[in-house]
């Protein structure tokens, strides 16, 4: 089969992601050796990371522009190529690999794809967002069944899901988010106490009610609320930093304060840092795990509203993401 298919390609160092790429015609590969040619189906946004490649700010990628651009997807095999064994044409299968996702198309070595269940969206935002969840609340986190446990951007994809992994582990959430909204949605997901930081103050809350309470701290945000967090923490807590969304302008806030060893010496706290991408060891497991959850149906995958279509639709699905606006996680129909 030959022909062309469009993917979106960042073209310039930009201040945005829309504004750095285009959406682009590639000529379709056959798989050679080893590889498989992926029909894509879905992709999953990360907004953050789309944005702060745009800048070329992302310290662990060495960007070579123009290149292709996304993370996820979950498509189906077409072809595959000589010495393929693992997978076969129709199998539904999700890559994680950048830049994978935001292309109709992606020819690619056969190692890059996990083979799923079944084409449901679902099954790519475990194999991605529940894979992080659940390593960075086990491996990083080193959960213990029964903590207490804090979860900031508790409602977004990988939030929605942090909660679910601390339930399944009998443990009581505190999840952080904004808006009422926003707080009947992690309700619904089991958290035991909400905290409104749009209306509350978080570390009031936290110094009132969870004071050296917190055994594990999942924070993607920094700021006041790693702070917070880190004021509360138990004996032995750990402090998970997967994130720190309020320094996307790449110019952290400069505090000054007391050295941070004055807060975890004495009660022996860890601050742990969490990128998904250096852990590729414990892929495997937490796959199996959040998909044997989720066919038991112990575990839910809840997406935002309103859904976008199309590489046309990644740009304004990449925008919500930022606006602070989505619940659960961001994904585009590409069929």
């Amino acid at each position: 089969m030959s022909g062309t298919y469009q993917a979106i390609q960042l073209q310039r160092i930009a201040g945005s992601f829309r504004a750095g790429s285009e959406i682009i015609s590639l000529d379709l590969k056959e798989p050679g050796p080893g590889e498989v040619k992926v029909r894509n189906l879905y992709c999953g946004i990360n907004g953050i990371f789309d944005t702060q490649i745009a800048r070329n700010a992302v310290d662990y990628v060495t960007l070579a522009l123009p290149t292709l651009t996304g993370v996820e997807a979950l498509g189906v095999v077409e072809a595959c190529g000589e010495g393929v064994d693992h997978l076969s044409v129709g199998d539904p299968v999700v890559t994680t690999r950048f830049p994978s996702g935001y292309r109709q198309w992606n020819t690619a070595p056969a190692s890059q794809f996990v083979k799923v269940p079944d084409e449901r969206p679902e099954w790519l935002v475990l194999a991605s967002t529940g894979v992080s969840a659940y390593v960075a609340m086990t491996h990083i986190g080193a959960l213990k069944a029964g903590e207490t446990v804090a979860v900031s951007a508790a409602a977004g994809g990988l939030g929605h899901l942090l909660i679910q992994v601390a339930k399944l582990h009998d443990c009581h959430v505190v999840a952080v988010c904004g808006g009422e909204k926003k707080g009947d949605f992690v309700r619904g997901l089991g958290a035991d106490r909400v905290i409104d930081y749009r209306s509350q103050s978080v570390s009031d809350v936290l110094a009132a009610d969870y004071k050296d309470k917190l055994d594990v701290a999942v924070d993607t945000v920094s700021g006041e609320i790693f702070d917070a967090f880190l004021a509360n923490m138990a004996v032995h807590g750990r402090l998970v930093v997967g994130g720190a969304a309020q320094d996307l302008e790449g110019q952290p806030e400069i505090v000054t304060g007391p050295r941070i060893a004055n807060s975890i010496y004495y009660k022996g706290v860890s601050v742990r840092g969490f990128m998904n991408g250096l852990l590729t060891d414990y892929w495997d497991d937490a796959r199996t795990w959040m998909f044997d959850r989720f066919a038991a149906g112990d575990l839910k995958v809840e997406f935002d509203e309103p859904r976008f279509r199309g590489l046309e639709g990644v740009y304004d699905a990449v925008e919500r993401l930022l606006s602070g606006q989505s619940m659960g996680k961001v994904v585009v129909d590409l069929s």
